[in-house]
């Protein structure tokens, strides 16, 4: 392990205003630095030269590369084109931009998808490119796995020190409870909330419920990518996750009685499961000394309370318009 140190640092949190991004920039500022942040508005991080000029005019030392089109099934699999586009083009603009402007240290953020979809679980590093994708969402995971390939290239022609996480389903505030491109969480959450509220019987449940999936809460998510900022420098990306899964059945009936939606489950068989079984080995980064914090009960209890926060402000607002 090295150390870096990030007190007095300019540090870009690329894709601040997302789940991942927002807690990493609430991380750091427990380190003593200066965070950089731009909006969508500002900067379109797809254009090179925007990027580039951006980037030389403010001088990072550091960039955490959280930025991405990112969504569920659904989005992944009717918008293909986007997923693949739009996130080759962020990160191939920022870690060039990133080399140019003479960047420190630099971390990419990738995902889970990017291993086989039937990997031997727990799905280790050394597991990429060793089998076929989950169809429905390769394409976001082929521009993942070119983000951990650019960052791998770069430190091996130029030196840079470019490093890449992998986390795992990520939850919690800021997240997006939009059910046409949400996550299989936030989507839970959100119907659960809405069956209570309309007194239905049943609530349902995409495809069998029986695939297994790990959840990490951003907050903890977003620690650890600062200590691998600060421990961490080497060309394997490391997983970041629990080190437990549950299914999405049992998933539910947690959010249920949360929530306190007491109705049944049913099952709609026409949706696809997508991937069986989703763990990683949390292993490698264990062995560096960090572990998660946050209880996957009170995650989901604290994710719920700020949506109910999120969406009284946004129900009042358009109904003051």
């Amino acid at each position: 392990m090295t150390g870096y140190a990030l007190r007095g640092k300019r540090i870009w949190v690329a894709g601040h205003r997302g789940m991942v991004g927002s807690a990493v920039a609430r991380r750091l500022q427990q380190e003593s630095c200066e965070v950089l942040t731009v909006r969508r508005d500002e900067v379109d991080l797809r254009d090179q030269a925007a990027t580039m000029s951006w980037m030389m005019r403010e001088r990072p030392h550091a960039v955490i590369l959280a930025a991405a089109k990112v969504g569920g099934i659904l989005a992944n699999d009717t918008r293909p084109a986007e997923f693949l586009y739009d996130n080759l083009m962020i990160e191939a603009n920022i870690v060039e931009a990133s080399r140019q402007a003479g960047v420190e240290k630099l971390l990419f953020l990738g995902s889970s998808c990017i291993y086989p979809k039937f990997a031997e679980q727990p799905i280790a590093e050394e597991a990429l490119l060793t089998g076929s994708l989950e169809p429905t969402n390769e394409w976001y995971a082929i521009a993942k796995i070119a983000g951990i390939k650019l960052a791998q290239s770069y430190r091996k022609q130029y030196g840079c020190e470019f490093i890449s996480a992998m986390p795992t389903n990520l939850y919690g505030p800021g997240d997006n409870f939009d059910l046409n491109s949400s996550h299989v969480l936030p989507a839970l959450i959100r119907k659960a909330h809405e069956a209570k509220l309309r007194g239905d019987k049943d609530m349902v449940l995409w495809g069998t419920g029986s695939p297994r999936r790990e959840f990490l809460h951003a907050d903890d998510c977003a620690d650890a990518l600062i200590f691998l900022m600060k421990n961490y420098s080497g060309d394997s990306h490391v997983n970041v996750g629990s080190g437990t899964d549950l299914s999405i059945l049992e998933l539910a009936r947690l959010v249920c009685r949360i929530v306190g939606f007491e109705g049944r489950i049913t099952h709609d068989l026409s949706k696809p499961d997508g991937t069986p079984r989703k763990l990683m080995s949390a292993e490698k980064l264990r062995s560096m000394g960090w572990v998660p914090r946050i209880d996957l009960e009170d995650g989901i209890r604290s994710t719920y309370e700020w949506f109910l926060v999120h969406r009284a402000t946004e129900e009042a607002k358009a109904n003051r318009q």
